[in-house]
């Protein structure tokens, strides 16, 4: 084939493929654009000064004036028809009417045939599917379904009533996206948000900005987050807070079960309740309103807010249990607490305030283990006191405090009590004293007597008054009186006699010097807050 019969054949197919486009572009925009129809009209005009190309169209006294643009018609008093441009001006008493259940009322509209976009003027109603938005401009775009207003609008259902600034309707989809003091009101709860998406069958609510639910008996505040009023759950994230008539809620993301009176909240928790003056901290936790109780299992710390020596407690995990009346705090594992100078460490704490009761106990230690460690051990697991100098462990330890004053009352400890306090003149030495129990009473929250009964014993570092060692004193007695004084051991009384020598100095070896059982856990000791904070972070 010669290079003209190739020519002449390309020249065939180009012409074939334009002639195809051109129809095919032809048909597609006449499925497209389709003429606004002339239905009826009372009477026809045209005024060339004041509407070019424009036809006059008015109602009469039996019929509204008609126009028609596919699924859409259009009545009115009065109408300018554009039939070149495809538009239409249409004012008085203007009703649109799209399939079966889209309505719109204005009191003038403009609307173009072939953008089948609209703008609405003065009384706007748009009515689709029980819903009425009432407003007073309103852009319609009919190819993508989507309403648009932008200087206030008012949405109305059977239950809940909805006003913004701005707003946007998605028809198809049923959904309304608000922007600008939303506010949604209903029997149960209103709605204030600077940003917010609402779905309009199920009711249900997303926030993209700074929104305040209230309701009956809470208020909620987030920067983020999601409502089902009718399942009544919601998700509420970015500075999410919800406060109730017992307490207040903060938390990065909180999940809210309004039915069951249930919250879990995640990451930089602070659950306060007023009445108690307990805030609980940590970064996952769980709250009960119907049980008034709360858990928080990621990094919790309890904080007893008091006039004098507020109670912090740190634990693997913190419970505040039941009605006020009868509310118990419980720590597992881990636990550490501090109040002014006095702190301490056990596996389980339990704090009964409207008894002024705290008990402190150990992990149960099976009986093949009480054969196998020795006794310190043993001591090393038990729940241990620091008062200011004075290291106090056992197996239970159980405190009381005066319900007036909420200061610290009396002690009590059960098996294996040890008491060690570094010598004051040579800190390499260990005053120690130990027995079955001990019971002591405090003043001013500190510790400051106790009486150790059953198998006393003690070391002790005797001084003259020029602070020159005398001896060590080791004795074992029934019973010891001890009495604490410028957070020391100031005075021993033994209340039997006991069987005791006092040594001279270097006269006992270094084994001599210490009981069996002995531990120094000074190492452990709570100093400040800061060390419970820095812990938990």
């Amino acid at each position: 084939m010669d290079q003209t019969e190739n020519k002449q054949s390309f020249d065939k197919k180009f012409l074939l493929i334009n002639i195809i486009f051109l129809i095919f572009f032809k048909i597609n925009y006449s499925q497209e654009v389709k003429q606004i129809e002339i239905i009826s009209a009372g009477s026809f005009d045209r005024n060339e000064v004041l509407y070019p190309d424009g036809n006059i169209l008015k109602k009469d006294k039996d019929e509204s004036v008609h126009l028609r643009h596919e699924d859409l018609d259009i009545y009115s008093n009065t109408s300018i028809f554009f039939q070149k441009e495809n538009s239409v001006i249409s004012y008085g008493k203007v009703k649109l009417i799209q399939g079966d259940t889209l309505q719109l009322f204005c009191d003038s509209l403009n609307y173009d045939g072939k953008t089948k976009q609209m703008f609405a003027f003065g009384k706007v109603r748009l009515i689709n599917s029980g819903m009425t938005l009432e407003t007073n401009k309103l852009k319609l775009d009919r190819i993508i379904d989507e309403a648009y207003f932008f200087n206030g609008g008012k949405i109305t259902d059977k239950k809940s009533t909805i006003s913004s600034i701005d707003g946007k309707y998605l028809i198809d989809k049923n959904k309304y996206e608000f922007e600008k003091n939303v506010k949604v009101l209903n029997d149960n709860r209103i709605i204030e948000s600077k940003k917010m998406d609402y779905y309009l069958e199920s009711e249900k609510s997303y926030f993209f900005d700074q929104t305040i639910i209230t309701g009956d008996d809470y208020k909620i505040n987030c920067d983020a987050g999601f409502y089902d009023p009718i399942g009544l759950i919601g998700i509420f994230n970015k500075n999410a807070i919800i406060e109730s008539n017992e307490r207040i809620v903060y938390g990065d993301s909180i999940y809210f079960d309004e039915e069951k009176k249930y919250a879990s909240i995640s990451n930089n928790i602070k659950i306060i309740d007023n009445k108690e003056k307990l805030v609980l901290t940590g970064d996952y936790g769980e709250l009960f309103e119907e049980k008034d109780s709360a858990i928080i299992t990621k990094n919790p710390l309890a904080i007893n807010i008091l006039k004098r020596d507020s109670l912090f407690v740190k634990a693997d995990t913190l419970y505040s249990i039941g009605k006020e009346a009868n509310r118990t705090m419980k720590g597992l594992r881990n636990v550490e607490f501090l109040q002014g100078n006095f702190s301490g460490k056990a596996d389980f704490i339990e704090i009964k305030k409207s008894l002024g009761l705290t008990i402190m106990e150990r992990k149960e230690i099976s009986e093949k283990d009480l054969q196998i460690f020795t006794e310190s051990e043993i001591n090393k697991k038990n729940p241990v006191l620091w008062d200011n100098f004075s290291q106090i462990s056992g197996d239970k330890i159980i405190f009381t405090e005066n319900l007036d004053t909420n200061e610290l009352d009396s002690i009590k400890i059960t098996n294996n009590v040890f008491i060690v306090e570094k010598d004051s003149i040579s800190e390499s030495n260990f005053n120690q004293i130990k027995g079955l129990n001990l019971n002591g009473k405090f003043l001013d929250n500190k510790l400051k007597n106790a009486v150790i009964n059953q198998n006393a014993e003690l070391i002790y570092y005797m001084y003259n008054d020029k602070n020159k060692l005398i001896g060590v004193d080791k004795a074992i007695s029934s019973s010891i009186q001890i009495y604490f004084n410028n957070k020391s051991i100031d005075e021993i009384i033994f209340i039997t006699d006991p069987e005791g020598v006092l040594y001279p100095e270097n006269f006992l070896d270094s084994n001599e010097t210490i009981l069996n059982g002995f531990i120094d856990r000074s190492d452990e000791k709570i100093l400040n807050k800061s060390d419970l904070i820095e812990q938990k972070i």
